[in-house]
């Protein structure tokens, strides 16, 4: 039986091929110390090379090594064809493995069939390791087909990274009743995450990686969960002992979530709309004239940050509301990043403040241009950027709200107005203005700005320039 790893063939527990005689190294005596070791301190050697291939090519430097490949408790296969992996798992020795590594990544040549992988996933439940970790590229078909995943009944840590399949339990018998860490993903598959998780009673850490549909966590004992690269329908999770939960992931547009996490003290969620011309987009404000690019929400230092990044939707058909879609906590840092492209954004703001009124500091980023567009959208009098018409005199209650940032702030009339309304609605204690290129300090907009700022002596208030030189106004 003969198996690849890198470059060189071997049987594994084959005779050592004869050749010539190695050089003695200096001052050596030629003796052969090592292999007069007990097997178990052999053993112990070849576990330390991680590699099952390497343990087995031991035997050219000893007849003594030959078979110790095959009781080793760790086994680490890297790059080996599906026959040849098969046939050197069928020759262990030994009838309990503390770890099972097979890695055999999607950008490798190795591709395993359906009935490879389930074949291999029995065949590890045979060997009841401790850990296991299978990554591995699995052809396509038209069609999902469905493996059964089979109960590890010893497993503490699990990693099972297969694409392009249906991985399913069976209705009875199959349990989980130690493992702790499970890292699953399946690009281009399906698996019941909520079926999986009721059958592992002592879960402690949940990685979740390209899921296509909603994921459900429901669990009294998962702390830590991670969801990353998927094209997400919903996210369901009652977990009241969850401290770490990490989301990095596009979503559709009837994205749902439903959350309940009382413990949570660590939070980073990363999150965009699935994008393309004919897909639906998410609204901001319930108008069709602003829509979500990305969203971030994260904790630092306790308390909760909120980063959007806002533009200009390329079609105003079947679009849904932000706050429809997403259960936010009690945020104190809110952050915009607007592309206007010559629009007011002011009521859009605002609306974004009535939801977030419990912040104590608001960054606005203006970007005028993004993604190589070069020219501002024609906006008259009567767009629907500007509604409702009286927002420039609404009242909101911020009372939390001290600290103030405005980057590439130009001083147009609706920014002036904008800045207006936080100075009436919040007691600003501190306010940064960052000037866009090409402004004038003489404009109308400017010395509006300086008056608000002479009006409202109690607020520490600074403006730059763009390359960051401090304003003085006179």
């Amino acid at each position: 039986m003969e198996a690849r790893f890198g470059r060189r063939r071997c049987r594994l527990g084959a005779q050592p091929p004869r050749g010539p005689r190695r050089r003695r190294c200096p001052g050596g005596d030629g003796v052969d110390r090592i292999s007069g070791l007990n097997d178990d301190l052999l053993i112990q050697v070849l576990v330390r090379l991680r590699c099952a291939g390497a343990a087995a090519r031991t035997s050219l430097l000893s007849r003594r090594w030959r078979y110790l490949w095959r009781h080793l408790p760790e086994l680490f296969f890297r790059d080996i064809a599906p026959d040849a992996l098969q046939a050197a798992l069928a020759q262990v020795a030994i009838p309990k493995l503390s770890l099972l590594d097979i890695y055999a990544p999607l950008h490798f040549h190795i591709i395993m069939s359906v009935e490879c992988i389930a074949s291999l996933l029995h065949t590890a439940a045979r060997l009841d390791p401790v850990e296991i970790s299978i990554v591995a590229r699995v052809s396509r078909s038209d069609e999902l087909i469905s493996v059964e995943v089979p109960s590890f009944a010893r497993a503490t840590s699990i990693r099972l990274h297969v694409g392009n399949l249906h991985l399913t339990l069976p209705a009875q018998g199959c349990e989980f009743p130690v493992l702790e860490r499970l890292s699953i993903a399946s690009p281009r598959g399906r698996f019941d995450t909520g079926a999986l998780i009721s059958r592992c009673p002592k879960l402690r850490v949940l990685e979740i990686g390209e899921s296509l549909d909603t994921i459900t966590v429901h669990s009294g004992t998962i702390e830590e969960l991670l969801v990353t690269d998927g094209q997400l329908r919903g996210v369901d999770i009652v977990a009241p002992m969850l401290k770490k939960f990490t989301m990095r992931s596009s979503v559709h547009v009837d994205f749902t979530m439903s959350l309940l996490a009382p413990k949570v003290e660590n939070l980073l969620w990363k999150c965009w709309p699935v994008f393309g011309h004919l897909f639906p987009r998410v609204a901001i404000d319930g108008s069709e004239m602003w829509c979500l690019n990305r969203l971030e929400l994260k904790t630092e230092e306790m308390v909760f940050i909120l980063v959007l990044d806002i533009g200009r939707p390329y079609s105003a058909t079947h679009m849904r509301n932000l706050q429809e879609m997403f259960q936010f906590p009690n945020i104190s840092v809110l952050e915009l990043s607007v592309e206007t492209r010559g629009h007011v954004y002011g009521a859009m703001a605002l609306n974004l403040l009535r939801i977030c009124n419990a912040i104590r500091r608001l960054k606005l980023v203006i970007e005028h241009r993004m993604f190589g567009r070069m020219d501002d959208e024609v906006c008259p009098s009567d767009c629907p950027c500007n509604q409702p018409q009286g927002w420039r005199s609404q009242n909101i209650s911020l009372t939390s709200l001290t600290e103030l940032e405005i980057e590439n702030f130009k001083g147009r009339g609706h920014e002036v107005d904008f800045l207006k309304l936080l100075f009436r609605c919040a007691p600003l204690m501190n306010v940064t203005l960052k000037l866009a290129s090409k402004v004038v300090l003489s404009s109308r907009g400017c010395k509006e700005t300086n008056s608000i700022f002479k009006a409202n002596p109690t607020a520490e208030c600074h403006v730059y320039r763009k390359r960051g030189k401090e304003v003085i106004f006179t």
